[in-house]
């Protein structure tokens, strides 16, 4: 069975651009383009992994990955954080909220898919 990702990005250029590379690489894709569509789709069927945008419309990236990370059932869910907040503090909140890995913006396709890989290999 494939492996869900959930995007979480506001940004149509960079979800069309994911989404597209996602699929092409076999995995099942679900959209959201604001923290509470993301909230919502993951109580709906939670991914194996979300790749999450911080500047979010509605509630932030870091508040969708504290609640992933405060609700029990969503514990097997992988974190992503794809954002172009890439100073030390906001990473380091990014990590302490739960995110298991912190991507800026730009980034590689290759080193992103090689993260999303790792980060669902024991899923």
């Amino acid at each position: 069975m494939s492996k869900t990702v959930l995007i979480a990005d506001d940004e149509e250029n960079i979800v069309i651009s994911l989404e597209y590379l996602l699929q092409r690489d076999g995995y099942e894709v679900q959209v959201a383009r604001n923290g509470q569509e993301a909230l919502d789709a993951i109580a709906r069927h939670a991914p194996d992994l979300v790749l999450l945008d911080v500047m979010l419309p509605r509630v932030s990236g870091f508040d969708v990955c504290q609640k992933i990370r405060e609700n029990p059932a969503w514990q097997g869910v992988r974190v992503i954080m794809l954002t172009a907040k890439g100073r030390d503090v906001e990473m380091n909140k990014g990590y302490a909220l739960g995110a298991d890995a912190y991507i800026t913006k730009p980034f590689s396709t290759k080193e992103l898919l090689a993260q999303i890989r790792s980060q669902l290999q024991g899923t």
